[in-house]
C-alpha cells in the first residue's frame, strides 16, 4: 500500500468508476479461468481485510486522485509498478489502477487483467515520484 503522501490544498475533481460501469467479464462465471488463477490464493473466498489494510486502501484511493490532478495535465498517464512475480515494471492507467483498488477495497481482492499494450514508459512515474511531486507542490503552495 502506499501511504504517507500529504495533500495538496486543492479541490481534486476525479471520477471514479465503479465495477459495475465496467464491461462484464467474459469469462466471469468461469471456474477454469486463468483470471482468478493465483499461486495458492482460494478464489472461492473473499479475504478479509484488516482495518489498517483498509485505512490504507481509503488512504491511497486519495493520494491517487491528488497524484492524477497534478500530474494528468503533464501528460504522465498512470503508475510504474514494479511486479515482484515477473521481476518487470507494469504500467496502470489512472483510472485502472482506481478501479483495482476499489475492488481490492470492496471485495478483498483484485482481478488479474490485461496489461497495457506497448506503454509509452515516459508516461508513467513511480509511487515515490507521485508522492515527491505533490510533497513539493505543496511545499511551493505553503511559502505563498
Amino acid at each position: 500500500m502506499v501511504s504517507g503522501a500529504r495533500r495538496p490544498s486543492v479541490g481534486v475533481p476525479f471520477r471514479t468508476v465503479s465495477n459495475e460501469a465496467l464491461p462484464p467479464d467474459p469469462f466471469g462465471e468461469d471456474p477454469d479461468s486463468v483470471a482468478w488463477a493465483s499461486d495458492g490464493v482460494d478464489v472461492e473466498h473473499e479475504h478479509e481485510l484488516s482495518d489498517e489494510d483498509r485505512a490504507e486502501l481509503v488512504e491511497d484511493l486519495a493520494n491517487l486522485a491528488v497524484y492524477q490532478a497534478l500530474l494528468a495535465p503533464r501528460g504522465i498517464r498512470g503508475i510504474e509498478v514494479d511486479c515482484p512475480d515477473c521481476e518487470e515494471p507494469h504500467y496502470h492507467d489512472w483510472e485502472l489502477l482506481r478501479s483495482s483498488l476499489r475492488q481490492l477495497l470492496d471485495e478483498g481482492r483484485m482481478r488479474r487483467h490485461e496489461p497495457a499494450f506497448e506503454p509509452d514508459p515516459q508516461k508513467y512515474v513511480t509511487w515515490e515520484y507521485c508522492r515527491g511531486f505533490a510533497d513539493g507542490v505543496t511545499a511551493v503552495e505553503s511559502n505563498r
